[in-house]
């Protein structure tokens, strides 16, 4: 065999280490494909390759779960060392040059999309011209392994206590709504009409979610009764704007309507609950300097004052049991 045809093989065999290693962690051949925008018949075929070269069985495959052999479960952390030794290689020398490259994954809930990430991202991609950023924006949280996805955020709660999680921003809730209708409510919320206020409605329920304000050793909760209820903070929003009604929201969401004065906040004395996000990666990729180059970006561009302390337990809760 020649040089040239030598080094091709190397590569490939590189390219089935990564072909394996995300079936490996997807449990599956069609998600593997998926995430690597690969068709299915391409992923089996390289398996059954790596197999061949190597002389050994990696995966047991039946109809219902794949399962790594002996072989199999050595190889896959080799691979894994292996992979990692070669970005490590490829970032080394980029960061010399001043240049990260490659391609970046995010998601997103689209509330904080919209609102605080979508609007920077421009910034970030001046800053690193190189990285091709793309984002999903969803209310319905993925696996990170299993999506490939490189940074995601998260509010409150982790899916796994094997991620990691950074924390990015703490949110309170804010009672707000055009100044012209702040100018009729009464001093206090536990005399605040519910027929005026616009409610969330709690995930894949019809009920909107309550508000607990508390002054002191004074509680009130109010469950909203207006005429308009959304799943979207966005479109709770634009409700208030146009003068629909009174609406508690996270001040992450309402910052830009409260500074430009289209909306105002009432009731200011009150404490609300308080939420935190997080910027969520596995630990393979907690390294990677392109996800450190975004996590740093997005700490940049929140206010420091509402940064949370990196020291506070993080909920974890599994995808499907919210």
């Amino acid at each position: 065999m020649d040089q040239i045809s030598q080094k091709r093989n190397k590569m490939d065999r590189l390219w089935a280490m990564t072909v394996f290693v995300r079936v490996a962690e997807c449990s599956s051949f069609s998600r593997a494909a998926e995430s690597l925008d690969l068709a299915n018949a391409t992923v089996t075929a390289c398996i059954r390759n790596l197999e061949n070269h190597l002389g050994v069985t990696l995966i047991h495959r039946d109809t219902r779960r794949l399962n790594l052999t002996e072989e199999g479960a050595i190889y896959l952390t080799r691979a894994r060392e292996v992979l990692r030794n070669v970005d490590a290689a490829e970032l080394e020398v980029r960061s010399r040059l001043g240049e990260l490259r490659g391609a970046l994954v995010i998601e997103t809930p689209i509330s904080f999309g919209h609102a605080l990430l979508c609007p920077a991202l421009h910034d970030f991609a001046a800053r690193h011209p190189g990285i091709s950023t793309a984002v999903t924006l969803s209310n319905q949280p993925h696996n990170l392994i299993e999506k490939a996805i490189d940074v995601a955020i998260r509010m409150d709660r982790v899916e796994d206590a094997d991620l990691i999680a950074r924390p990015i921003y703490e949110a309170r809730y804010v009672v707000c709504c055009r100044p012209e209708l702040a100018a009729t409510l009464p001093e206090h919320p536990g005399e605040l009409d519910p027929l005026l206020c616009l409610g969330v409605l709690a995930e894949e329920r019809r009920i909107s979610n309550p508000w607990a304000l508390e002054r002191g050793e004074e509680k009130v909760l109010l469950q909203p009764q207006g005429r308009l209820h959304f799943n979207s903070n966005d479109a709770l929003l634009q409700a208030a704007r146009q003068g629909a009604g009174v609406v508690h929201v996270l001040d992450i969401f309402a910052n830009r309507a409260l500074q430009h004065g289209e909306l105002v906040a009432v009731f200011p004395e009150w404490q609300t609950r308080r939420r935190t996000f997080y910027a969520v990666t596995t630990r393979e990729k907690n390294d990677s300097a392109k996800v450190r180059a975004f996590t740093d970006f997005l700490t940049e561009v929140i206010d420091s004052e509402r940064r949370p302390s990196a020291s506070r337990p993080v909920e974890v809760q599994p995808l499907g049991k919210r």
